[in-house]
């Protein structure tokens, strides 16, 4: 099984080299596995993450593209910590029943699709389904304090320190 998920993320890889997504940098850590890969999204233009650049960690499982990878902002991202997992291709049905299996996870998917389905969230968080309760409440109910957030943000992944 990990030799058709290596096959299939060598190709990806092959993909997304010669043909980048916009903001979007990814790749493995190193060469010898294609199983972690690192990657750089820009924060979207004209959005309150725009011009900041959020660095990601995926790790993919060895029955890849069966099953989804784990995808690991390595920087803040509203939650005051400095890692945030995300995991924006989950398998299943949602529980809380905002997404069909349909609208998730499934083998057809890419690394690009996942990476540009982070760009979306990152432009129009999904409020009613968030990871994260109080920024998705932020986001509702109080946008400038969110945008503010967002902004020191940014600035931090910039290393322009406030």
């Amino acid at each position: 099984m990990a030799g058709s998920a290596l096959r299939r993320l060598m190709a990806e890889y092959k993909q997304l080299t010669l043909n980048p997504p916009e903001g979007i940098i990814a790749g493995p850590i190193n060469e010898e596995n294609f199983f972690e890969w690192e990657a750089l999204i820009t924060g979207p233009e004209g959005t309150c993450f725009e011009g900041g650049i959020f660095p990601a960690k995926l790790i993919f499982p060895s029955d890849y593209p069966l099953s989804p990878p784990k995808m690991q902002f390595v920087c803040e991202i509203l939650r005051g910590r400095s890692s945030v997992h995300l995991d924006p291709a989950c398998a299943g049905d949602d529980p809380m029943g905002y997404e069909s299996s349909s609208e998730r996870w499934s083998p057809v998917q890419s690394v690009e699709k996942i990476l540009l389905s982070v760009v979306s969230m990152l432009a129009e968080p999904n409020d009613e389904s968030g990871a994260n309760v109080d920024a998705a409440k932020m986001w509702r109910e109080d946008r400038a304090q969110f945008n503010s957030i967002a902004d020191r943000i940014v600035k931090k992944t910039l290393g322009l320190h406030q």
